[in-house]
């Protein structure tokens, strides 16, 4: 709407992701960042300072959650607590009519993610999920190109995050763990890349799927998995994703059709025609797959939060709801549950 004003919004947790937010919240528009929430109210100051640096007014420091709830300027909040914490941070925010913005993933397993998309709905308040890899150039035109139905049919789906953590990484109290995270690489890492295969290459009908904790990492849940993939449409497909393939390296997503295949990897979408042409979209960048989690840009982020604050301005539904990303959360169950049991899970499409 022109000239509406700026949603408010304040960031709930100080942690590793939480800067790349302040950067996306001072470049977006139609948002104005309004105050941070931490339970180390030291992390909270300090992330207040440097975003007031970028955002260039004042930051407000809430001590506890009561008070973002109890706020009648806050509109919105960008919640990047643990899994383990979602659910009674989000439920006092919701029943006050804070629409909710979510960090991946809703919850350690689709159990709790459910139980999120639950609470946001009874209280009546928007629910979106911040899966930041379809607000790539690449992601979108892929997607457009699938839904002009111009490839063909899809025959056959190859995912891969082959990613590399530090043991430092995993030293840290809770990381990795089933209490805090739900489990390593699928629920932490690859979950961006199997949202974002799901959104291109539809529901997943079944799969058969290995997991492993290799000897380069000292982890409660798994850094390896591998997966194949039956999907309702008929195509079949793998899933490899890894937090010990040293160096690290970009996750990708190929999706082979009748008349071309797509390929998407490090923001650039390559397309290959069966009759010999071939087209590339987007622009090579960092993934955070590598030693440094967090060399990405935060334009993605900012994409995503954009779309938030204008959906609530418009009272349209954001680019990616809860609903949404159920999905992803219950092929990552049926994964897990395929590797415990030895057989094939079934995924109800």
């Amino acid at each position: 709407m022109l000239g509406a004003s700026p949603k408010r919004v304040v960031l709930i947790g100080a942690g590793m992701v939480a800067r790349t937010h302040v950067a996306a919240c001072a470049d977006a528009a139609g948002v104005s960042l309004y105050g941070v929430q931490s339970r180390t109210v030291e992390k909270a100051r300090d992330l207040a300072e440097m975003a007031q640096s970028l955002v260039g007014h004042p930051v407000r420091v809430f001590h506890d959650l009561g008070a973002v709830a109890a706020d009648p300027e806050v509109d919105f909040a960008i919640v990047l607590t643990p899994p383990n914490a979602r659910a009674d941070v989000i439920r006092p925010l919701a029943e006050a009519g804070k629409h909710i913005l979510l960090e991946k993933p809703m919850g350690r397993n689709a159990d709790e993610a459910r139980e999120v998309v639950t609470i946001c709905r009874d209280a009546g308040v928007t629910l979106g999920v911040v899966f930041q890899h379809r607000m790539r150039e690449a992601s979108r035109k892929a997607a457009q190109m699938i839904a002009a139905n111009d490839l063909g049919a899809l025959g056959l789906v190859e995912v891969s995050v082959p990613w590399w953590r530090e043991q430092s990484y995993y030293d840290e109290p809770g990381r990795g763990s089933y209490a805090r995270d739900g489990g390593g690489v699928l629920i932490s890492q690859a979950i961006h890349t199997i949202d974002l295969a799901l959104w291109l290459a539809g529901p997943v009908a079944s799969v058969r799927a290995m997991v492993a904790t290799t000897r380069f990492h000292r982890m409660e849940s798994e850094d390896f998995v591998v997966a194949g993939l039956e999907f309702a449409s008929g195509a079949v497909g793998s899933l490899v994703a890894s937090t010990a393939s040293f160096p690290g390296g970009a996750e990708s997503i190929t999706l082979h059709f009748d008349r071309a295949s797509l390929h998407l990897e490090s923001g650039e979408l390559h397309v290959s025609w069966r009759d010999g042409r071939s087209v590339v979209f987007g622009a090579a960048g960092g993934t955070g797959g590598g030693a440094d989690p967090m060399a990405f840009t935060h334009e993605w982020h900012q994409g995503v939060i954009e779309d938030f604050a204008a959906a609530l301005t418009s009272g349209r539904s954001p680019a990616i709801t809860g609903e949404d990303a159920l999905a992803a959360h219950d092929l990552i169950d049926a994964i897990t549950t395929s590797a415990r049991t030895g057989g094939v899970t079934e995924l109800t499409t």
